[in-house]
């Protein structure tokens, strides 16, 4: 595994301290009177998402990890593990729902996304920015029911968000993966 040193961290980097993968949020380099050096450096736990802050050294290393960030394919869910298909191997990984999240109320068969691995493990999802997904169920659209704001529509995943007044049961809506919100009808 390779090894970088406190002056070649760059912010975003993932290493290995203490067992855990932290990845840099922020690293400060002080130097103060005859004293040593020493960098504070912010850190996320890439595994429980708490944050850190710890001063070390300057000059001290550190193992960095490698993270490869794979292209699958959502294929189902079965109970609590979603199955994938990576493009290029067709290997089929199986990750667990405290790994995925928030991120299931937009996953729909055949969906093409990114899991992030260390190793054989699998340590997150990336959703694209936008997905498609059909309405299932909203109110009805009345005559000359024009006015600002919308109405809640749930969409094929479960997920709920508001659409404006026009969208009916049956549509497809592009909805942003990071809010939640309704971008557009499509088609």
């Amino acid at each position: 595994m390779p090894v970088v040193d406190t002056g070649s961290m760059k912010k975003g980097m993932t290493i290995l301290l203490e067992s855990e993968l932290y990845k840099v949020l922020e690293h400060e380099h002080n130097k103060q009177g005859r004293g040593t050096a020493n960098v504070r450096l912010t850190l996320r736990n890439v595994r429980t998402g708490s944050t850190t802050v710890r001063t070390v050294m300057a000059g001290e290393r550190f193992e960095q990890a490698i993270l490869e960030t794979k292209k699958v394919q959502y294929l189902y869910r079965d109970g609590d593990d979603f199955h994938f298909m990576d493009q290029e191997t067709y290997e089929q990984p199986v990750i667990n729902t405290d790994i995925i999240g928030d991120a299931a109320k937009y996953m729909k068969e055949g969906l093409e996304m990114e899991l992030l691995f260390y190793g054989d493990e699998a340590l997150d999802v990336s959703l694209p920015t936008a997905v498609e997904l059909m309405i299932t169920d909203t109110e009805p659209n009345y005559r000359g029911d024009t006015t600002t704001g919308g109405k809640p529509a749930t969409l094929e995943t479960g997920a709920v968000t508001q659409v404006p007044f026009f969208v009916n049961r049956g549509e497809v809506v592009r909805v942003d993966t990071r809010t939640g919100d309704y971008i557009e009808r499509v088609g």
